[in-house]
This record gives C-alpha cells, structure tokens and sequence, in this order.
C-alpha cells in the first residue's frame, strides 16, 4: 500500500521562494562591485536562505525540527523585504523589479505560515 506523499515541489513558499532567488540573483549579477560587495551579498544570502530553509525543513523527521526551519524562513523573507527596500531606495533596483520582488515577499507570510500549520496538524511527532 503506497501512501499519497507531498513533495518539496508542491510546496507553494518553496516555489515562489526558489522562483525569487533565481529572479534576485540575475537582478544582483548586474549591480556594481560596490554594490554586490555591500548589499548585493546579503540580499542574496537571505533570499536564497528562504527556500533553502524550507527544503531543509522538509527533510527534517520530526515537526519541531521542520517548524524551526519554517520559521527560519520566515525570518529571512522578513530580511529580504529589508534589503530589497534598500535597493530600491539607494536606487540599485528599478520600481519594477522592486514592485514584483515584494508581491512575490508579500505571498509568503500566509504560504509558510500554511505550512507550518499544515505540519503541526498532519504530523504526530
């Protein structure tokens, strides 16, 4: 009897977070060496830090393990908004790319937040 599993794949914080790294990072690739060496290097730590959390979550066994790591996230996507508004602000970013990065930032509060709940529920130990 096969059991019906999620994949990391079909997590929806982990698709739009892994979307966004690769979105930032081609976005960070063009900045100066100033700017990279500066705030180009931490906006892409933390936002590549947000699905790696998530995927790193997601391999954990047990749900307090994986909800520490959920969390984590969070806290990254909380410091990607930061950086992305200090782009956008110092001018390094374009109002477009600035208003599409934040919807994208704005979706995860609720998509890991499901997760987390969706973990503490489904999951015994």
């Amino acid at each position: 009897m096969e059991g019906n599993y999620l994949s990391l794949n079909q997590v929806n914080s982990y698709k739009i977070s892994l979307n966004l790294a690769n979105y930032v990072w081609n976005i960070v690739l063009k900045f100066n060496y100033f700017e990279k060496d500066t705030i180009g290097k931490q906006l892409a730590r933390s936002i590549d830090s947000i699905s790696a959390n998530i995927a790193e979550g997601f391999g954990r066994y047990n749900k307090k393990d994986k909800i520490k790591f959920y969390r984590y996230s969070f806290g990254s996507m909380k410091e990607s908004q930061d950086w992305i508004y200090k782009c956008f602000v110092r001018k390094i970013i374009n109002e477009v790319d600035y208003n599409y990065i934040m919807e994208e930032l704005n979706k995860l509060p609720k998509e890991i937040n499901s997760l987390i709940y969706y973990t503490n529920t489904k999951l015994k130990f």
